[in-house]
């Protein structure tokens, strides 16, 4: 595809830092800058950080203000990091291409004529519905809940114990002209998903979400004995689309012992994902476009993945297609997803299981230790972050590839403790834009990334000098059920950490 003049001005813009550094070559022979924790963090620059998510916000206006994969957005964030990392010439560098299954679209809710915030579902269908809002019983989970008076007009259903995609199947069984789906709290639903753009269940009919205390309302209007014109539009489009991976090792280094560092490109639907995870994927670039300065002993492989939204969707790509031989030459796997979060906390990933008991691939505790010391040796309070699998390491411990990884935090809640440790606004969400529109370069607590990044740093600088600590040799896979074997709608409960897609 032929590149735009602003995307190569751009591009060429930060590829002056990388090419300035020596060539592979010349840092193999000659060893001039051994890397070191604190050399490779004293590059991190609050400047060049914010430069490139200037640049990520303007490849999302791209798309309309998302740069979700399959989008012209997301194809401009890939090509961009292809681009600077090739002309460092310190890399090899590919794309793995595939398709997978795309939608995007938007909902409009109105009752009574008077407008409603409201979200679209993915793979949700396109339809214009113009009806009378009917109340479902319970929660909607079995067709039962379904009266006869909802044939025809728009059945409103609660949030809980089933998925958003049943409901809405339940809804076309029913002969419903269209759904709407209300939280189970005050506030709307973060984000959702009917899972997969079919069920046998029913046919899928034009949905949307609003808020708790939006439908809590109506629900109230409606026993009073009121009847409620409901209004329902939404736009949706649901195809395969070719996406990419953007993987890159360098030309140094023990290829058989490679510290591996990763993040997602894509970002929700909904916005343009600056923070989420743009935060996390510009820390690994900006350290990879340093590396080039530096001589160390293992080989450092970066991946860029796609579709991490829509389920973890890149990086268990590449970590099915990769040859078990390969997967064994992967010492340690370092996430970075969210690391900006503007109200946010210091979290590491929970490899020891000593929080959570969910225990990581031996050496996770490693990984740990290795940030707690980082941040305790700033004099900065840390703490531990469910060792889930739900972003994009889930796949590596599927194969039993020792993790590890820093957080921000989402769409939880700030504590009392935490404010104190961090600062910040107890009892408000670590991140207020998570998964809106509103997660642009203003939603970024530079301080916070900052740091995050210079913690990345170590890490990604201790293991490229030594594995101490790293056990090498034969592995099992750390979970019971990995996310290939899955389904679309269970794929969407793996995303940034948090569960999406029902409940």
């Amino acid at each position: 595809m032929k590149l735009s003049t602003s995307f190569i001005t751009a591009a060429l813009a930060f590829s002056s830092l990388a090419s300035a550094a020596p060539q592979a070559e010349d840092v193999e022979a000659r060893g001039i800058i051994p890397l070191s924790s604190a050399a490779l963090q004293a590059l991190v620059s609050r400047h060049t950080l914010l430069a490139h998510a200037r640049q990520f916000v303007k490849f999302s206006e791209q798309s309309g203000g998302t740069r979700a994969f399959g989008s012209r957005a997301h194809n401009s964030t890939v090509r961009y990091i292809k681009t600077l990392l090739d002309a460092t010439g310190f890399y090899d560098t590919s794309l793995q291409t595939f398709p997978y299954l795309y939608s995007s679209g938007s909902a409009e809710i109105a009752a009574n004529g008077t407008a409603l915030a409201s979200r679209w579902f993915t793979y949700g269908p396109s339809g214009d519905v113009s009806a009378n809002l009917v109340v479902v019983n319970n929660l909607g989970c079995d067709a039962s809940d379904y009266p006869a008076a909802v044939e025809g007009q728009i059945a409103l259903i609660k949030r809980g114990t089933c998925e958003f995609g049943l409901k809405t199947a339940l809804a076309g069984n029913a002969k419903a002209a269209g759904a709407i789906i209300y939280n189970n709290a005050p506030e709307p639903i973060a984000g959702g998903t009917l899972g997969s753009p079919s069920r046998e269940a029913g046919p899928y009919v034009p949905v949307g979400s609003i808020s708790g205390a939006d439908g809590d309302r109506l629900v109230a209007d409606i026993a009073a004995g009121n009847t409620i014109a409901g209004a329902l539009k939404v736009n949706a489009v649901t195809e395969d689309r070719y996406t990419s991976n953007v993987i890159a090792t360098t030309k140094i280094g023990d290829k058989n012992n490679i510290v591996f560092a990763g993040g997602h490109t894509d970002s929700v639907p909904e916005g343009p994902g600056i923070n989420d995870d743009g935060s996390g994927t510009i820390t690994i670039l900006d350290l990879a476009l340093r590396l080039p300065l530096f001589n160390f002993r293992n080989a450092v492989r970066f991946g860029f993945w796609t579709a991490e939204e829509f389920g973890l969707v890149g990086s268990e790509h590449y970590v099915t297609n990769l040859p078990a031989e390969e997967q064994d030459k992967i010492a340690v796997y370092l996430n970075f997803d969210m690391v900006a979060s503007p109200n946010f906390g210091y979290f590491i990933y929970d490899g020891d299981g000593s929080a959570f008991n969910l225990t990581g691939p031996s050496g996770s505790d490693h990984v740990e230790k290795t940030f707690e010391d980082y941040f305790r040796g700033k004099n900065l309070r840390s703490a531990p972050t469910e060792f889930s699998g739900r972003s994009d390491y889930g796949p590596f411990l599927d194969v039993g590839i020792p993790s590890g990884g820093l957080f921000t935090g989402a769409e939880g809640k700030k504590t009392a403790q935490e404010a104190q440790w961090w600062g910040g606004e107890a009892g408000v969400d670590y991140d207020i834009c998570y998964h809106k529109a509103c997660d642009g370069v203003n939603n970024l607590n530079v301080p916070a990334w900052v740091e995050n990044t210079k913690a990345a740093a170590h890490a990604i600088a201790t293991y490229a000098r030594s594995l101490n600590g790293i056990p090498r040799g034969s592995r099992s896979a750390n979970r019971k059920v990995s996310v290939a074997s899955l389904s679309h709608e269970e794929r969407q409960h793996y995303s940034c950490g948090h569960e999406i897609a029902s409940l």
